[in-house]
């Protein structure tokens, strides 16, 4: 099954960022997309969410879809916990043991349990990600948006984030779709990725990683590097 954009436009005053545009996502995968900035990644992401309205445009699959939204910032609550903060977002669709047995789940997932009780004021930047990664996948959702969520971490920090996404979403497979501008981000982590051009956006080519080892450098990867910066100039 796919998630369909058919015949999409948008614009912002004199901007036309879409005009008949088309893509599809398939599901359970994780779709990256790289372009450049202000070309609308963003913006499709926030129409996907129904949060920014379409000019006019088809989107099939999506309405029967429950959202998570992982940003660029954390956007965890200061005075709850990191265990509490998974927990504040199942408050209204389980129990007080279910919710905590979830929360339990997903920062083991991401590798923090032992710092379940820690507030985000005690957390490092790349922990407080971690949180929010854990969030996302505890809310029974089955699309997650994810817009440039490592765009302010260091390399490392950045590298232990997407293996801990890999890890998490291969425990627990959603539709993800991954907006980024950064080329190895999208090697690591997208099953499919699409590269945009400069808005009015078109599809400048789409490519496929079935390779499994997911390694920078990997010879597979390095190849692929190459081409996707070759269509990025």
């Amino acid at each position: 099954m796919a998630l369909k954009i058919e015949n999409l436009y948008k614009s912002f005053q004199d901007i036309n960022l879409f005009q008949d545009f088309d893509i599809e996502f398939q599901e359970n995968t994780i779709s990256c997309i790289l372009g450049p900035s202000g070309c609308g990644k963003t913006t499709l992401l926030n129409m996907i969410s129904n949060t920014t309205k379409a000019d006019s445009g088809k989107f099939s699959g999506f309405n029967d879809k429950i959202i998570s939204y992982i940003f660029q910032e954390p956007r965890l609550l200061p005075w709850k916990t990191a265990k509490e903060n998974i927990a504040f977002v199942l408050q209204d669709l389980y129990s007080k043991e279910e919710k905590d047995l979830i929360a339990a789940k997903y920062i083991r997932l991401v590798e923090l349990e032992n710092f379940a009780d820690y507030y985000p004021s005690k957390l490092s930047g790349g922990m407080k990600q971690r949180v929010a990664i854990a969030r996302a996948f505890s809310f029974p959702s089955n699309l997650i948006l994810m817009d440039e969520p490592l765009k302010a971490l260091d390399l490392k920090l950045k590298l232990n984030l997407i293996k801990a996404f890999r890890q998490i979403w291969q425990t627990d497979k959603r539709t993800v779709i991954f907006v980024t501008h950064d080329i190895d981000e999208a090697l690591l982590l997208g099953n499919d990725i699409y590269v945009f051009s400069k808005a009015p956006v078109k599809i400048k080519e789409k490519f496929t990683i079935n390779n499994k080892i997911r390694t920078l450098n990997n010879p597979e990867i390095i190849e692929l590097k190459n081409k996707i910066w070759d269509v990025m100039e």
